[in-house]
């Protein structure tokens, strides 16, 4: 019986991670940055609480705004230029030097498995660094040598992930967690080869393509 992991014969050779939210839960991270976001906007009396919170988050995502943070800011702060400004450099000071990685329970399996498989792991946009922390970088190449039609993107967010790596020709695999987890594609351009939400339907929705 041939292994149902197993490359075989499949032009995929390479799978790509996104770090945050495929790797790291990145749940610790979201809170800090929604809590942050939450203060900072308190100093200029504008009161806010979680579910306010949440709801400039989900505006954000649905927007698909480049820049999630500073579009809820813009949006509690209802637009006013000086108050945004003033909140979004208070938002980076409490948060830039921030070291929240969560490693996803069962992720660091299933990547060794895929690499003991022969499929080759990259990183996109990679955090070294926390990687190295967490044992998980020697996993990993640096310097990915496959054409875009070999790899699989994994990936959390629509507009970041899943719609520039189609675009090159790689499949695609939308996980769908944590603040992104709600973003839909609003064309076949933008629609991922498989939609998973956990490490067991990632390991599914990788094995259906490369078989």
């Amino acid at each position: 019986m041939s292994d149902p992991m197993s490359p075989g014969k499949s032009a995929y050779r390479a799978v790509i991670f996104d770090i945050g939210g495929a790797v790291d839960l990145e749940f610790a991270w979201e809170m800090a940055l929604d809590g942050a976001i939450a203060s900072a906007c308190g100093l200029e009396g504008i009161r806010v609480d979680p579910a306010i919170v949440e709801e400039a988050s989900e505006q954000a995502v649905a927007a698909f705004a480049p820049d999630v943070m500073r579009h809820m800011i813009e949006t509690l702060c209802g637009g006013e230029p000086a108050t945004v400004a003033r909140v979004a450099r208070r938002v980076e000071a409490m948060t830039g030097r921030l070291d929240a990685f969560q490693l996803r329970p069962g992720i660091e399996d299933l990547l060794n498995r895929l690499k003991a498989r022969g499929l080759v792991l990259g990183a996109r946009e990679p955090r070294w660094e926390r990687l190295e922390r967490a044992g998980l970088a020697a996993l990993f190449v640096r310097d990915l040598a496959a054409a875009p039609t070999e790899c699989i993107l994994v990936g959390d967010r629509i507009d970041a992930d899943i719609a520039p790596a189609k675009a090159t020709g790689m499949a695609t695999i939308q996980f769908r967690s944590g603040r992104w987890r709600r973003q839909r594609p609003r064309s076949a351009a933008e629609t991922p080869d498989a939609v998973v939400t956990d490490v067991a339907e990632l390991e599914a929705a990788i094995a259906a393509l490369v078989t």
